[in-house]
């Protein structure tokens, strides 16, 4: 005869199948996605540590797992929003975004791509990791929120202009600009809003781009002192508006 334990072992490890079966591969679980009662916590840790042992699952960190999705080359790794995906949104709130190397990738910014993952956050974090990544943290002067994310990807990139890997500051000039004048107007004004809580070399920079598209630039160029020299090595063919914006 079965006693209690081996029943409740037995209850958890078919809760842990019901919810395997309806989740995709790649998808990262942790063990409040298992409705097991706290009493009944370590046990679940048993049953989830034995599936990784068998490799119906993969740990990702502590308290981290995910059903892995194979393919000709292997197992392939969860994808970058599913590994951070608790640092993004917490109670149905955005509280990051993904910025850095791998989002400027997206933009065209660079070729490279990072094995650590920055995240824009409101509050001062330390890195961490997470599997084969590293995840790091920029603090983001402004409020988060959903609509502003690809707004503030692009200040981040020209916050970050002189460290973005395999392309030069002024390669980046000409991306920015063109992903600037991409923007829909409100979408503009809102770049320039959102940039008032950056450093003055940040405004400076999106102050020329800004007059080089001949667009409203007064709140920006306010809000600079007049005496303050930007060194940033931007050659006048890519940027000739950066003298007017003391870039030098």
């Amino acid at each position: 005869m079965q006693n209690i334990s081996e029943i409740i072992e037995m209850n958890i490890l078919n809760d842990i199948q019901k919810v395997l079966a309806k989740t995709k591969d790649g998808v990262v679980l942790t063990p409040a996605d298992f409705n097991v009662p706290i009493e009944q916590q370590p046990s679940l840790i048993v049953a989830l540590n034995r599936l990784v042992a068998s490799k119906e699952l993969k740990r990702l960190s502590k308290g981290k797992y995910y059903k892995p999705k194979n393919s000709v080359f292997g197992v392939l790794p969860p994808e970058t929003t599913e590994v951070v995906k608790d640092l993004l949104i917490k109670d149905n709130k955005v509280i990051g975004y993904i910025t850095g190397t791998n989002a400027f990738s997206q933009l065209g910014l660079t070729t490279q791509i990072s094995s650590t993952i920055l995240i824009g956050t409101n509050k001062y974090r330390r890195p961490i990791k997470r599997g084969t990544n590293r995840v790091a943290f920029l603090l983001q002067p402004n409020e988060i929120v959903k609509r502003d994310i690809n707004l503030l990807v692009l200040l981040d990139a020209i916050r970050l202009i002189q460290s973005i890997p395999a392309a030069t500051p002024g390669e980046c000039i000409e991306v920015l600009i063109a992903n600037i004048k991409d923007l829909c107007e409100p979408e503009q004004k809102r770049l320039q809003k959102l940039a008032m809580a950056y450093a003055p070399y940040v405004r400076a920079l999106l102050g020329a781009m800004y007059e080089q598209l001949s667009l409203p630039y007064q709140q920006l160029k306010q809000s600079l002192n007049g005496t303050t020299n930007y060194r940033i090595p931007i050659s006048n063919n890519v940027l000739p508006t950066k003298s007017n914006w003391r870039i030098i």
